[in-house]
């Protein structure tokens, strides 16, 4: 009867343990922080301006709570942008010389999270949170993190960004009036070329006493994510994972085809345009009145329009959702850095997802993102209402443009599928092929037509030389051939 007895106390005490620990781990992980030995944890991040300004105040505010109670010391620094982030932490990383030591945090996309887990440097985050508080989080920035392929998370989420189309409504209004187009034609990515020819009629006939100036309506800022975002909605994406988890490269002639058509095609015509850095340096100086670009980069769209050093006006703007390819299923782009753990000692990496996870609970998030520019990462905090009581809250701090993007991009998360492509050995170099390779041919050939209708040349008969399946084939041919060469396929 006694053993039983003692059985039935051991037995306890095993599922008690058992149960606590398929709870989660916080608790056991806490013991490890001690409020009288605090342990320093160091972020690199490319936060600037406003951007850093908020971000430092929250590092400040957590050191002066949390991190206060558990013993946490938060210390962070920017390396400007994400460019000489990531060159930063691959050199230390190699410990070349010069380098500094590596941070605990660093903020990165998956190309370089990529580069660093395969030095074997990464921690797993996933281990520091329990799956519920990892259901918090949207499915899809989780599963950026986990591009390991074995459930682990190396990247977590901190803030994210998507694209949105903003127009110079002041400029438009004038245009629609007189074509009888509306927003509904930018729906799609073929209603977009067609009212994109319109706009260069329409401007075109504005001075008739010259011929062929009409002028661009659109550009976007990032081709690659026109390239492969439109190439995953046709069905065709260029690098998608093999049954053994591998990358592998999937080159759709026919594909390849539409993204021509729908971007090469306009621009040559000098329906689109990409003139300086950026697109809203180009809306700046009255190039375009319509564009694409990151929730981020819509604080730069201007508030007027300078034509020269004597004339510029002000205008109004409108935030409206990406353009698709019609008939096909709505993608959205995921993008946005994360921040990614150096794998060292246990103490450092859970009070690393300390912060990590206090820094993205539902409020502070979103008033971090609505200073920033980025979209919330949490499921809830995806909600304009709870972001509107938030910025009014603030004082409304927030202008029109950055409220009604943040609400657009929202829209667009919740009734799009988000993409995002996952890192592979050669996914900076072949994303610089989907970057330039079309847009140079288009850039260059535009140069072209125009050197040679402004010599004489009758304008439809030079197009048809660069509309015409030829240049396209010539143009397909070397596009398919440098991404062979990068994944070493013949």
């Amino acid at each position: 009867m006694r053993k039983c007895k003692i059985f039935s106390i051991l037995l306890s005490i095993i599922l008690s343990v058992t149960t606590l620990s398929a709870c989660g781990e916080k608790e056991n992980y806490d013991n490890i922080l001690d409020k009288d030995d605090p342990v320093t944890i160091t972020i690199w991040h490319y936060y600037n301006s406003v951007q850093q300004t908020s971000f430092d105040e929250m590092v400040k505010e957590f050191n002066n709570t949390v991190g206060l109670e558990k013993g946490i010391i938060v210390e962070a620094y920017t390396k400007n942008d994400i460019s000489e982030l990531a060159n930063s932490v691959i050199s230390s990383a190699k410990k070349e010389p010069g380098a500094d030591e590596l941070p605990d945090i660093f903020g990165t996309y998956a190309e370089t999270a990529f580069i660093i887990d395969q030095m074997g440097m990464l921690a797993d985050l996933s281990q520091y949170f329990t799956e519920d508080e990892i259901n918090e989080y949207v499915d899809e920035y989780i599963s950026e993190g986990k591009f390991s392929g074995d459930n682990s998370i190396k990247i977590f989420p901190t803030a994210k960004s998507t694209e949105v189309m903003i127009i110079n409504l002041t400029d438009w209004q004038k245009f629609a009036d007189s074509a009888g187009v509306t927003f509904d034609d930018l729906r799609t990515l073929e209603g977009l070329a067609e009212t994109a020819e319109k706009y260069y009629n329409y401007t075109d006939a504005l001075t008739p006493d010259k011929e062929n100036d009409g002028k661009a309506f659109y550009g976007r800022d990032s081709i690659a994510n026109y390239m492969s975002l439109g190439a995953k909605q046709l069905g065709a994406e260029f690098f998608p994972k093999d049954e053994n988890n591998n990358t592998v490269l999937n080159i759709n002639k026919e594909a390849v085809r539409k993204l021509w058509d729908n971007y090469y095609i306009p621009y040559v015509k000098g329906y689109y345009t990409a003139e300086n850095r950026y697109r809203s340096d180009d809306a700046k100086i009255g190039s375009i009145i319509a564009l694409v670009c990151s929730t981020t980069g819509s604080a730069y769209y201007p508030k007027e329009v300078t034509v020269n050093d004597d004339y510029s006006y002000p205008i109004e703007n409108v935030v409206l959702p990406v353009p698709q390819f019609e008939g096909y299923e709505p993608y959205i782009v995921q993008q946005g850095a994360g921040m990614s753990v150096i794998k060292s000692d246990e103490k450092s990496e859970y009070a690393s997802s300390v912060f990590l996870k206090w820094f993205t609970e539902e409020e502070r998030n979103i008033e971090f993102s609505i200073n920033s520019g980025y979209l919330p990462v949490k499921k809830q905090a995806n909600d304009f209402e709870k972001i509107s009581a938030i910025d009014n809250k603030n004082g409304n701090s927030i202008d029109d443009t950055m409220m009604n993007t943040i609400k657009t991009a929202i829209d667009e998360i919740n009734s799009c599928t988000l993409y995002t492509s996952m890192p592979f050995e050669k996914s900076a170099e072949t994303r610089d092929v989907l970057s330039y390779s079309m847009q140079e041919r288009a850039s260059s050939d535009y140069a072209e037509v125009s050197k040679r209708i402004a010599d004489g040349e009758k304008r439809e008969k030079v197009l048809e030389e660069y509309t015409g399946d030829e240049n396209f084939e010539s143009w397909f041919e070397e596009f398919s051939g440098n991404l062979r060469q990068i994944m070493n396929e013949k």
